[in-house]
């Protein structure tokens, strides 16, 4: 037994190295086998990249030649071109050169041909000069005149042809110009007078204050005269009581006082407590209608003319101006009718309307204090547009409505003539016998004062003029520069509405006797 267990581990102790040593070399000759395979498609990749790496550095040698090429050929089409270009420009140049020395040639002869016409011509003006010095002097022998005299002869006589046919073509010329401006301006009037749709009636300030019964005028007086005291020096107003039935004459310069008089006298009749306590409640509460009826009519007459941002204080003399009249016209319906024409005009020939109006609302703003302050109501209407921060179009259309200042914008030319239009109007405005009178006075003053003036007659109402000339004195031509001349200075001196026709009459009249 022993005997066997020790062969079975002799057996393994030899057995085991040598499977070991067998396994080995197996395992080594399969290595050496899988090497062989690995070295051999090692070449094998090495000479197929070889031979791929070799094909592609053969096309990439194809396509830089090729490319070369091509730039060789661009490069040579472009030295073609270049060389063609360059021998264009220089037959160019020399064409150029060539003619530029044609032109000088040209220039040179012409030179010469000058410098010869030139020499000719000093040598003819020296034989006209010296036959114009032997016309002279023939002429002096011939006439008897000098030079000097001759010249004047015939400049009197141009001077009289052009005067002749410079007033022709001024009066041709004046004619298309009327002609044309008449009819815009009679279309653009009539338009604008057309939608204006105003009072034709004169209105004049209640002064008068009905009563109910004549003993009311003793209550009015109250006793030692206190009540008519105590009104007359809290207003302002003097009262008149005399022996018209029934009525009290209110009297006073300012339109405000005495409207607040009259309001505080109703009130005080309807009342029947006249005292001067009652009289002193009953003008404040007047005071302060007067006040709130001042600014409505300001605000209404804003909004009637849709002129917007108008200065609280200018809204206030707006108001005003509803008791102030001229020539019997209220002042703010003139304003107002102003205001709308000046925006009609305005839309006829595409101006600003709303600033038109603006203009013609304000125009104659300055009559609302122009019996407080110094100065014409132009003059303290602009200082007051200036006060306000009005624009300056504004403010001329304002200075400029009666010719003061001269107009600087469209607008102020359109308030002159809406001005006119309502002043002018039928009905619009009464005046006085005196100073139609004056006017009329004035306007033949003027006329009769141009030299070669006969006599002269106002005629139809002051809005023509007839001035006889005599004849000896006047030509046609100066008849016509005679009458813009007349024209114009009544333009200067003389304030009147409407227009004034000039008619200039020259007759010839010739008598003789038979025997």
């Amino acid at each position: 037994m022993a005997a066997t267990i020790i062969a079975v581990v002799v057996t393994l102790v030899i057995a085991v190295p040598v499977s070991a040593i067998i396994a080995t070399n197996l395992h080594e000759r399969k290595i050496e086998k899988l090497i062989g395979d690995a070295d051999k498609k090692a070449k094998e990749i090495t000479e197929k990249a070889e031979k791929a790496a070799e094909d592609l550095k053969r096309e990439k040698l194809l396509e830089i030649k090729e490319e070369s090429i091509n730039q060789k050929n661009e490069i040579e089409r472009e030295a073609r071109d270049r060389r063609a270009e360059a021998q264009r420009l220089e037959r160019r140049a020399q064409q150029k050169e060539e003619a530029a020395d044609k032109k000088a040639e040209q220039v040179e002869r012409r030179e010469q041909s000058c410098a010869d016409r030139e020499a000719e011509l000093a040598r003819q003006k020296e034989k006209i000069a010296r036959l114009n010095e032997d016309r002279v002097r023939e002429l002096e022998r011939i006439s008897g005149l000098t030079s000097e005299q001759a010249k004047e002869y015939l400049l009197k006589i141009v001077e009289d042809d052009v005067k002749h046919e410079s007033a022709l073509m001024i009066k041709e010329y004046e004619s298309r110009a009327k002609e044309e401006a008449d009819k815009k301006a009679r279309e653009y009037v009539v338009n604008a007078i057309q939608r204006c749709a105003a009072d034709h009636v004169s209105e004049t300030t209640i002064s008068v204050v009905q009563l109910p019964g004549d003993e009311m005028k003793g209550r009015i007086i109250g006793r030692e005269g206190r009540n008519i005291r105590t009104l007359e020096t809290l207003t302002g107003v003097d009262l008149i009581i005399d022996d018209t039935p029934e009525a009290v004459v209110l009297s006073g310069f300012d339109p405000v006082r005495r409207e607040v008089a009259r309001i505080a006298l109703e009130k005080l009749i309807v009342d029947g407590r006249i005292h001067p306590a009652k009289i002193e409640e009953m003008v404040e509460k007047a005071r302060k209608e007067v006040d709130q009826m001042i600014r409505e009519e300001g605000e209404a007459a804003c909004l009637e003319c849709g002129v917007p941002n108008v200065h609280p204080e200018l809204v206030k003399l707006l108001g005003r101006m509803k008791l102030r009249t001229s020539y019997g016209q209220n002042v703010l319906k003139h304003s107002i009718e102003v205001s709308i024409l000046s925006g009609l005009l305005a839309s006829e020939i595409g101006l600003d309307v709303r600033l038109a109006k603006r203009a013609g609302l304000l125009h104659d703003i300055g009559k609302a204090v122009d019996h407080e302050l110094e100065g014409s109501h132009i003059q303290l209407g602009a200082d007051l547009c200036r006060k306000y921060k009005e624009s300056a179009i504004v403010i001329n259309a304002v200075e400029a409505h009666h010719g003061d200042v001269e107009p600087t914008s469209l607008i102020a030319c359109i308030v002159q003539a809406a001005d006119t239009i309502s002043a002018a109007r039928p009905g619009a405005r009464r005046e006085t016998l005196d100073a139609y009178t004056n006017r009329l006075k004035q306007l033949e003053d003027i006329t009769n004062s141009f030299k070669g003036v006969e006599k002269s007659f106002a005629i139809q109402a002051g809005r023509e003029v007839r001035v006889m000339v005599v004849p000896e004195q006047v030509t046609d031509a100066d008849m016509i520069i005679m009458a813009r001349d007349i024209a114009r200075r009544i333009e200067d001196e003389m304030e009147y509405p409407g227009q004034i026709k000039v008619n200039i009459v020259r007759e010839s009249r010739v008598t003789d006797f038979a025997k």
